[in-house]
């Protein structure tokens, strides 16, 4: 189990039986548990249905709870998004997945000017309590349509909430949080991690990391707060901020390089959990910034600026900003273009010899 922040809210649960599941299962059992609590749940997309979704995410929750509440959708992203607007703004809770995150670019009018406004536009009355599940990344030979990282799109929206679970554990946690949210979010969820373990190696994909099983996952209700950042590993020479799948790159690193990193999984991308980057940097005097995206106008880029502003009479070296090319994504090469432990590993030495 990963290391706590020491500011993080406990999390509710009423049901302290726990099972080891993969990402794939916690996500499952997040929708399942909620769409037995509430009949205002509803789950759709494409191919969520009968065939349970292209990951099985959603396998069977139709069966179980019937079409009318796990149903399928045409291949019209906008017409999506669009249905889970009207449905939250006359009380509904949908979940709605978009199979690739790839595929939101046709429904951003929706996005944008739908669901992020509705609770402004209408001063409060009408609000847009809608979950859009999205895996991202790379890592499946997926190609420049299948595999991208646009989380910082997302953060630069008003309005909307981002998230992007590492492990079994807070991934249900947090999607039980996200269907309960008033607002709407945005659930990004690393494909690479889907399956389970996942050494952080980019030649070694399959490997299982040495330390960590799958998740041990309650298997009735809980709740995670979205705003809070978790301390995946503690550390005392630099502070790592990344979340998804970059955390097990961050810390395959920090065990090749004997620094003690600690690596700050933000989970919660926007909102941003503030205090703890800051509590962080400010101990260790140094920083890391790591994403998958590409590098300009990232969302680390963000997050560097931040560190800037609150902690620079505390640093003792340039912030390192470790992301992905500014290039379209690359099919054949994509082991190279996503940062792997040796990069990792050389921002980390720069940090502690500055």
């Amino acid at each position: 189990m990963n290391a706590r922040s020491e500011t993080e809210v406990v999390p509710i649960a009423s049901d302290d039986k726990t099972t080891a599941m993969t990402m794939i299962q916690a996500l499952r059992s997040a929708m399942d548990v909620m769409l037995a609590r509430s009949g205002d749940v509803v789950v759709f997309g494409q191919d969520v249905g009968y065939f349970g979704g292209v990951f099985r995410c959603t396998e069977g929750l139709q069966a179980k709870y019937g079409k009318s509440r796990v149903f399928d959708a045409p291949i019209s992203e906008g017409g999506i998004v669009g249905i889970a607007v009207g449905m939250g703004a006359y009380g509904l809770r949908p979940v709605a997945e978009i199979q690739f995150a790839d595929y939101f670019y046709p429904a951003s009018d929706q996005i944008v000017s739908e669901a992020a406004r509705l609770r402004y536009r209408s001063a409060g009355d009408f609000t847009a309590p809608i979950t859009l599940r999205m895996p991202c990344g790379g890592g499946i030979y997926g190609g420049q349509t299948h595999s991208q990282s646009p989380e910082a799109l997302f953060t630069h929206v008003c309005g909307l909430r981002t998230v992007m679970p590492s492990n079994p554990y807070d991934a249900k946690g947090l999607l039980i949080a996200a269907i309960e949210c008033d607002d709407p979010v945005i659930f990004l969820e690393p494909k690479r991690l889907y399956n389970g373990p996942f050494d952080g190696h980019h030649d070694r994909p399959s490997v299982p990391w040495t330390n960590h099983p799958l998740g041990q996952v309650p298997e009735g209700y809980y709740s995670l707060p979205l705003e809070t950042a978790s301390v995946f590993r503690p550390g005392t020479d630099l502070t790592v901020l990344t979340y998804g799948t970059m955390v097990f790159v961050a810390e395959a690193a920090a065990n090749e390089t004997g620094i003690s990193a600690e690596i700050i999984d933000l989970r919660s991308i926007w909102p941003l959990d503030l205090p703890a980057i800051i509590n962080s940097v400010r101990k260790t005097r140094r920083c890391v910034v790591l994403h998958e995206a590409t590098r300009t106008s990232g969302f680390g880029a963000e997050l560097s600026a931040l560190v800037q502003e609150h902690c620079f009479y505390h640093l003792e070296a340039p912030i390192e900003r470790i992301t992905g090319w500014d290039t379209p994504y690359p099919h054949a090469q994509e082991w190279d273009y996503f940062p792997g432990p040796a990069r990792v590993a050389a921002a980390f030495k720069r940090a502690m010899e500055a």
